[in-house]
């Protein structure tokens, strides 16, 4: 089976209702293609000379997609813009910037090529479960893009005050995405760790030349050079940290309540999780109302089941919850809050038809709509998970 085998064959949209309500905050429909949001918007920022924090968005939208999400400016141009891969579209004013939080929902269009008949049907008979019975709600691999080689987290040092392990896993650890300059500087970072003088001639890629920079003229000073990543990049790893644990949560509970032969796992990124293929009624009532919270040493729970699932997570990673706090630089922290431990896609629809790239095999369309936060490649996931390897081009 193959995802993503042309950029068409992902699409998402975000859904929402905006109120362009006149202000200071230029409203905007960026839509992209073959290129990350954090990536999209340092462009714009570049091409139209905007401060760091100017640019306020609602979510990450997929790499390998054509992708259409709000964006807001404050001050910002009252203009359009279109380069490359990238096209920003100006709709009007605002009196507050978008945030996650005025995405009503997302909208999916995704094509699965290059399936044999007998995995079309498989995967009819698992969409039809997913329907009936919804499937977990866990963070996807792009989730933890930043985790290299090592497949250490940087927030884990990070909340142990282990500075310079942190800076090393966010400067030097080796990535499978890597492109040849990145693959030459963290090389010659991990050759040369503390020779800030010799790594300040070498590094230039901006996010990590300006923490090397700092430790030139500080040399040892790790936790002071922390603040030298940019913020949003900080927020990237808390969230991946916060993220696996609450998977692995999510995961435990399942585990513990759907019997073995209703279960079966999953590889997300490096890791496998616990899906489930039916529940029963109760299961089914309970598990559409759970909500888990992220894991945090301020989420509020003190005792009981989910209490014992954060502890056991954290402590597989050498920490407790109490740790899971970061105490410099004060303007990063983990998240607060709860996710609903399983969600149903919503106006779900599947076409069967010849596919066009790959003589002699079949594709899948799929549409449906997903609330916030929820992933769809993890749909992709649940109606294949015994089809094979995922081709992903």
């Amino acid at each position: 089976m193959k995802l993503k085998q042309i950029p068409a064959d992902f699409v998402v949209e975000e859904v929402s209702v905006f109120p362009l309500d006149g202000g200071p905050y230029a409203v905007y429909h960026l839509t992209k293609q073959s290129l990350g949001t954090p990536e999209a918007v340092d462009q714009i920022r570049e091409r139209w000379r905007l401060p760091l924090h100017a640019i306020s968005y609602g979510g990450l939208k997929d790499r390998h997609a054509i992708t259409r999400q709000w964006l807001t400016i404050r001050n910002g141009p009252k203009a359009s813009l279109q380069f490359d891969n990238v096209r920003v579209e100006y709709l009007g004013q605002a009196s507050r910037p978008f945030t996650s939080e005025d995405i009503a929902m997302n909208h999916f269009r995704i094509v699965l090529r290059d399936m044999a008949p007998a995995d079309i049907e498989k995967a009819l008979g698992a969409v039809d479960e997913v329907r009936q019975f919804g499937l977990p709600n866990y963070f996807d691999k792009q989730r933890f893009g930043s985790v290299g080689w090592s497949g250490d987290f940087v927030a884990r040092a990070w909340c142990l005050g282990d500075y310079e392990r942190a800076l090393w896993l966010a400067l030097a650890d080796p990535h499978d995405s890597d492109r040849s300059r990145d693959k030459e500087e963290k090389k010659f970072l991990r050759e040369h760790w503390g020779d800030w003088a010799a790594c300040k001639q070498v590094v230039r890629n901006r996010f990590r030349r300006a923490v090397v920079a700092q430790l030139a003229d500080q040399p040892g000073e790790y936790r002071r050079a922390m603040a030298a990543l940019r913020r949003d990049q900080r927020g990237l790893y808390l969230a991946a940290f916060q993220s696996y644990l609450w998977n692995v949560m999510a995961s435990q509970w399942i585990a513990r309540h759907v019997p073995l032969e209703d279960r079966f796992e999953v590889p997300i990124g490096r890791w496998s999780f616990t899906f489930f293929r039916r529940l029963s009624p109760a299961t089914s009532d309970e598990f559409h109302r759970t909500q888990i919270p992220l894991p945090a040493a301020r989420c509020g729970i003190k005792s009981g089941p989910i209490r014992d699932l954060m502890e056991q997570a954290t402590a597989e990673l050498g920490l407790e919850v109490r740790q899971l706090r970061i105490k410099y630089p004060r303007d990063s922290f983990f998240s607060k809050g709860e996710r609903p431990l399983t969600f149903v896609p919503n106006n779900l629809t599947v076409t069967r038809d010849d596919d066009e790239l790959n003589a002699g095999r079949e594709k899948l369309v799929l549409e449906f709509d997903l609330p916030r936060g929820a992933y769809a490649t993890i749909l992709v996931k649940r109606i294949t998970e015994d089809h094979g390897e995922t081709e992903l081009l």
